[in-house]
C-alpha cells in the first residue's frame, strides 16, 4: 500500500503501510474505528502477532471477532461478550418456559376438548329412541 492509502491501523500508528501490512485486508482506512477498539484491547503489537501466527484463510474470521469482542469490551468493560451470552442464554430460557407454559395449555385445551366430545357422544347414545324397554 501506499503512503496516501494506508490502511486505519497504520494511520492510527502514524507509521508507513507497507505493501505487505498484515493489518490492511482486516482494518480498511474507511473503517478507522474498528481497529482503534481492537487496538485498545489488545494492542497493536498482539494484533499483529495473532494474525501473522493464522493462515491466511482464517485471519479474516480471526479479525472479525477480535473486532466483536473489542467493541464489547469498550461497550462493557466488566462483561463483555460473556454480558451478551448471558442475555442471550436468559431470553433462551424464558422462551424454553415460555414453550413449557404453552404446551401445558395445549393439554388442557385438548383434554376439555376430549372430554366434551365423550360427553356429547354419551349424551347422544343415551338420548337416542332405543329399542330396549326396561
Amino acid at each position: 500500500m501506499s503512503n496516501s492509502s494506508r490502511c486505519a491501523a497504520c494511520k492510527s500508528l502514524r507509521r508507513k503501510c507497507p505493501q505487505d501490512c498484515v493489518l490492511a485486508p482486516y482494518f480498511p482506512s474507511n473503517n478507522p474505528q474498528r481497529f482503534s477498539w481492537v487496538h485498545k484491547i489488545f494492542g497493536a503489537s498482539n494484533i499483529t502477532k495473532m494474525l501473522q501466527q493464522l493462515p491466511v484463510e482464517l485471519r479474516g474470521e480471526a479479525a472479525d471477532c477480535m473486532a466483536m469482542e473489542a467493541y464489547l469490551r469498550v461497550e462493557n468493560p466488566v462483561y463483555g461478550s460473556v454480558g451478551i451470552i448471558y442475555q442471550y442464554q436468559q431470553q433462551i430460557i424464558e422462551v424454553q418456559n415460555e414453550i413449557i407454559k404453552i404446551n401445558g395449555e395445549i393439554a388442557v385445551y385438548n383434554a376439555l376438548l376430549q372430554h366434551q366430545q365423550l360427553q356429547q357422544h354419551q349424551d347422544s347414545f343415551f338420548s337416542t329412541d332405543n329399542d330396549f324397554n326396561l
